[in-house]
């Protein structure tokens, strides 16, 4: 998986490639936390490249959740594709997190 970020004013897009597995559990963490100290007060998970999610990283996004709740951070998940929107429907997670049909409408949502 690879991993990128963009600012928007106060808002950071974390743009994720690829599948979204174990494996990069450490990668992604230590992305979001940095995205989180230099002072975002947003995060968008723009999923538009990711076409699995194994159940490692459904529990990575939870985490993200809470993270930023702790944080005082507003977290949006943007660009789910169909496979991915059925795995947050199955496991039920898709009413725990705050989820947007595409990344612009996403980023919108924080004005």
């Amino acid at each position: 998986m690879k991993i990128n970020s963009q600012k928007y004013n106060d808002v950071t897009v974390i743009e994720l490639h690829g599948d979204f597995v174990s494996e990069f559990s450490e990668l992604f963490e230590s992305t979001v936390k940095e995205v989180i100290e230099e002072g975002a007060s947003g995060i968008v998970l723009d999923m538009t490249q990711i076409s699995f999610i194994d159940s490692l990283s459904l529990e990575q996004l939870l985490w993200l959740r809470d993270y930023c709740n702790e944080e005082s951070r507003q977290l949006k998940i943007a660009s789910l594709d169909e496979t991915c929107a059925k795995i947050l429907y199955v496991t039920r997670l898709e009413k725990q997190l705050d989820t947007y049909q595409d990344l612009s409408e996403a980023v919108k949502s924080f004005a």
